[in-house]
């Protein structure tokens, strides 16, 4: 487990609205917004280790992997998905909060939050 690895993804992602840390049933960390699935460690065996896997459109998907392909990747596993494999080693701190922004903004209309404000 590479929970060290996802430090700076929970710091980042804990100072948006109403993310929280949780743990998936596999025992890898995760955030999750008002109880869905915003990012995580990439755990499947396609993944390379240190990866997080993290909500986007697929529009936006396209232009991460076109422009900086040494961060972002996919895998057959990960393609059916509205997501991207993004190595953290190779990715900074700003690029990781429009990320996780990204995401939010995603995961917000599957969220238990967007019925709760009667949307």
């Amino acid at each position: 487990m590479h929970d060290d690895a996802f430090a700076p993804v929970r710091r980042v992602g804990l100072t948006l609205p109403h993310v929280e840390a949780a743990t998936r049933y596999d025992g890898s960390p995760m955030l999750k917004l008002g109880g869905a699935f915003m990012a995580g460690l990439a755990m499947h065996e396609s993944a390379e280790p240190d990866t997080l896997v993290v909500r986007v459109p697929l529009d936006q998907r396209e232009y991460l992997l076109e422009d900086a392909p040494d961060t972002y990747y996919l895998t057959d596993y990960y393609r059916p998905y509205p997501t991207v494999l993004v190595r953290l080693s190779r990715i900074d701190a700003s690029a990781l909060r429009d990320l996780l922004t990204m995401s939010w903004r995603m995961t917000l209309p599957k969220s238990r939050l967007r019925k709760k404000a009667g949307h």
